[in-house]
């Protein structure tokens, strides 16, 4: 069994439903129905056209829930709707259903909560994880969206800054997480940009781009993390950094800065440097500066606290740091980082260890016991 084709097909099986008159949170039903029949089905009967077959099944699913409530009459006008058995038309119809799902009814943190779900294919609880909200606090919110949609028509679709919001956490998800939605992410901002002419489409685009150049390097061949000053520099994609600059500097020279434009060209600072020891951290941390302005967000200003501590001493990143609520995610292994650059090995390899505990996965759990280790074998004065 494919899953990986079965999770590629099913925004657009969603998207034929929805356009046929399905509403949403019916027409995910059905989805979601037609894809536990082909896990049960196609193993020993594969269809020739997988698309199609899950169309003709979704919509038939969809049929069935909704005879049991409807009138009669209007259950045999949609037995007539019924679409012909066959190889369904090759269209890609995963964006505009993203634009679908960022409904003007709907607030954009549940319009990005739903789509995330529906069209990214994330769980709740990873959806949950990159708002740093409860998991149950986040099903809520999902199935509220849901009610929400499934009373209105899909004629209004959403703003482009929503579905950006969602493109981007859908990379973040697919760059460090157990899903790998990256590239996909990037497929569809490559479309979004060439049909909207828009500095942050570009500013998006141009951070996947620079994050993704160096995607290889990120793991050992053990699985294991490796932090951005130890990477192999020599392994990024010169080419695929190459493209994210140029896209950038021609969103940045519109002189129209938004937050993902800011955030690649740190991305871009740090690409520029052969080596670590060069970064320009100066440069770095007037760009954060300009992004903790533009969204006021603590996750800047934590990572901002890093770039303080390497352009002006850890001393001064701490100080940064203490501003900031210590229950903040990666706040601890931050602390830890910059205490260690001060000489404080004891406290650093406690909050290593404290980080480790609250770690959002596997892989970053275990590098951060891997660092309080380190410590912790260090001889003391």
């Amino acid at each position: 069994m494919d899953e990986a084709l079965l999770r590629s097909l099913t925004p657009s099986v969603l998207a034929v439903l929805v356009r046929r008159g399905a509403d949403f949170a019916a027409a995910e039903d059905a989805v979601q129905d037609a894809l536990v029949e082909a896990v049960r089905v196609w193993p020993a009967d594969p269809p020739r056209d997988a698309k199609g077959w899950l169309v003709t099944v979704a919509w038939r699913k969809f049929l069935d829930a909704t005879r049991s409530d409807a009138a009669r009459r209007r259950r045999e006008d949609l037995v007539d709707e019924e679409p012909a058995a066959g190889p369904a038309a090759a269209a890609d119809d995963t964006l505009q259903l993203y634009f679908l799902c960022a409904h003007p009814s709907l607030t954009p943190s549940s319009a990005v909560a739903l789509t995330l779900r529906a069209v990214g294919g994330l769980t709740t609880r990873q959806i949950a994880q990159a708002y740093l909200v409860p998991e149950a606090t986040m099903a809520q919110r999902i199935s509220r969206a849901k009610r929400t949609v499934s009373d209105v028509r899909f004629d209004q679709p959403g703003n482009v800054a929503t579905v950006l919001r969602v493109l981007y956490l859908v990379f973040n998800e697919g760059y460090s997480g157990d899903v790998d939605l990256a590239a996909e992410a990037i497929r569809l901002t490559r479309q979004l940009a060439a049909a909207i002419d828009h500095p942050e489409v570009a500013g998006l685009l141009a951070l996947m781009l620079l994050h993704h150049a160096r995607r290889a390097t990120r793991t050992a061949p053990d699985g294991s993390l490796v932090p951005l000053a130890e990477q192999d520099r020599g392994r990024w994609d010169t080419e695929v950094i190459a493209e994210g600059v140029r896209i950038l500097q021609a969103a940045l020279a519109r002189d129209r800065l938004g937050e993902f434009q800011a955030q690649a060209a740190i991305a871009a600072l740090h690409a520029d440097a052969p080596t670590a020891e060069e970064t320009d951290w100066v440069q770095i941390l007037e760009w954060y500066d300009e992004l903790a302005r533009l969204t006021h967000s603590p996750v800047v200003r934590l990572n901002r606290a890093v770039a303080v501590g390497e352009a002006d001493g850890p001393r001064a990143g701490l100080a940064a740091l203490a501003a900031l609520d210590d229950s903040l995610p990666r706040h601890a292994a931050v602390a830890a980082y910059l205490h260690e650059r001060d000489g404080d090995l004891a406290t650093a390899a406690r909050l290593y260890a404290e980080a480790a505990r609250k770690a959002p996965n596997l892989a970053e759990r275990d590098h951060l016991t891997r660092q309080a280790a380190r410590l912790n074998a260090h001889p003391r004065p």
